[in-house]
């Protein structure tokens, strides 16, 4: 039999990390589903219901235990449902007590919360990337969004914990670490001294000489350091690629979602990253159809696209969620949020497109994760045409793109 439960996560790179921590506190629950769940929209917490309901009909006997942001947010509702054994809150599902406890809710008061507890994980199922947790929670109230009552507060992790997890990973064969958080820019306010998430980063490659690659995961454009933005500049270990949490190019929209930055700050960024590292690759996350939202508005996020060069964008219809002032806001038709939505993923597939013919013919270094497939270091996914060892890092010469994809061989 094998050892520990099924983990099924939904959601963000940070539930991906807790998933793994979550491996190792439930060990020896040999017969339980565990989904690990997210709150960002709707959709999300649909497909999680549906997944939970196919779960227990394929597998009658099995114990299912949801936890996740969703579950924190709305314990009662999942405990209501027939196919759900035991509900574990976001705080909860990262103690090993939590799973030898037989209570069916054990979901605590998420806001009280204050530390953040350094979880050190020896591997990940993926044998070359690893995500490393430096912040948690979120101090902003955006008016769309019902994340930081599923996280609580923003926190840090201390930088000691931080680099000792590092280490360890590399020890354990890993290339590449990405530091991930709900609201990483905010990292270190809490922290004796206040270092920046700049000043953290660097500390972390300079203490920790042996790691190849960094990434930093997505990033709130208005709060980005000038130690991060100087980083980007000089250290060519740190990936050059940022993901930007934008979500609209119309400055009423941003206001009314209560975003802290405007149109032109968001162009500003993209330029000053331009300048300081000039291949830099840009991707963002953008809201089609929030409440109010008019067709110039709309035209304004989509031309954000090309006037701040995003290549990798994460589009997301409006989704409603109860509890959230934009849920009380003028809505808008739901085939208008579509609509716009898919011509937001047009624009950037096209800019994709653009962005990943440009490369042909240069030179890419990869990370390989599986089959000859990895991603280079503008995280554009790339396919060797020889066999390649994985979790090695690899020049190859960019030879094709094939669909959202490039192709490459072995430079001389």
């Amino acid at each position: 039999m094998k050892d520990g439960p099924d983990i099924v996560t939904f959601g963000c790179r940070l539930n991906a990390f807790e998933s793994e921590v979550m491996r190792d506190k439930a060990a020896g629950l040999n017969d339980a589903v565990i989904f690990n769940t997210c709150a960002v929209t709707k959709e999300a917490e649909r497909q999680a219901r549906q997944a939970i309901r196919r779960t227990r009909r394929e597998n009658p006997d099995r114990t299912i235990i949801v936890t996740g942001c969703a579950a924190q947010i709305n314990a009662e509702a999942f405990a209501s449902m027939p196919e759900v054994d035991r509900v574990i809150g976001n705080e909860e599902k990262l103690s090993s007590a939590a799973y030898q406890s037989e209570t069916p809710v054990l979901v605590g008061d998420i806001m009280s919360v204050r530390d953040t507890a350094g979880h050190l994980i020896d591997g990940f199922e993926d044998r070359a990337r690893a995500f490393v947790q430096v912040q948690q929670g979120c101090d902003h109230r955006c008016t769309f969004c019902i994340i930081p009552f599923g996280r609580g507060n923003s926190r840090s992790v201390p930088i000691g914990e931080i680099v000792s997890q590092a280490r360890t990973l590399v020890e354990n064969g890993y290339s590449e670490i990405v530091l991930t958080g709900v609201d990483i820019t905010s990292y270190g306010s809490d922290l004796p001294g206040q270092p920046s998430l700049g000043q953290m980063a660097r500390r972390l490659l300079a203490l920790v000489p042996e790691l190849p690659r960094l990434r930093i995961s997505s990033i709130d454009c208005i709060e980005i350091d000038t130690d991060l933005l100087q980083l980007i500049e000089t250290e060519p270990r740190l990936m050059p690629h940022l993901h930007l949490s934008l979500q609209a190019g119309d400055d009423m929209i941003l206001k009314r979602m209560k975003r802290r930055h405007n149109r032109a700050d968001a162009i500003a960024l993209c330029d000053r990253l331009r300048q300081s590292r000039p291949d830099i690759a840009l991707g963002a996350d953008l809201i089609a159809g929030f409440p109010t939202e008019t067709e110039d508005m709309f035209q304004r996020s989509l031309d954000l696209v090309d006037e701040c060069g995003l290549v990798w964008l994460h589009v997301f219809p409006y989704s409603a969620r109860p509890g959230t002032p934009a849920a009380r806001m003028p809505q808008i038709d739901g085939a208008i949020r579509r609509e716009r939505a898919a011509r937001l993923r047009q624009a950037g597939e096209q800019s994709a497109t653009r962005f990943l013919d440009s490369r042909i013919g240069t030179d890419a270094t990869v990370l390989v994760e599986t089959n000859g497939t990895g991603r280079t270091e503008h995280y554009a996914p790339i396919s060797a045409l020889e066999t390649l060892q994985d979790g090695s890092i690899t020049t190859l010469r960019v030879t094709g793109r094939e669909g959202g994809a490039l192709t490459g061989r072995l430079a001389a």
